[in-house]
């Protein structure tokens, strides 16, 4: 899977334009307002993983390798 935060942003764009689908009746807006509410909810935590990344990327930065003991592992696909 390589879906990157750019792939997550047109998901949450798409989800807005069903949202804002005019014929849309009453159960099928319920419909896509529970589906936009777990859309949500994952984009949150993807969107804290990807500042979680980031924050441990500028201490690396900031402090080099004496900072890598402090940070998670990241294992390569071939472990």
């Amino acid at each position: 899977m390589k879906n990157k935060l750019t792939d997550l942003n047109n998901h949450l764009f798409a989800q807005l334009e069903r949202l804002s689908d005019e014929k849309l009746d009453a159960d099928k807006i319920e419909t896509e307002c529970k589906r936009a509410e777990s859309i949500v909810q994952v984009a949150d935590q993807i969107t804290a993983n990807a500042e979680l990344q980031l924050k441990a990327a500028k201490l690396f930065a900031e402090h080099g390798q004496a900072v890598l003991p402090m940070l998670p592992q990241i294992r390569s696909k071939s472990e």
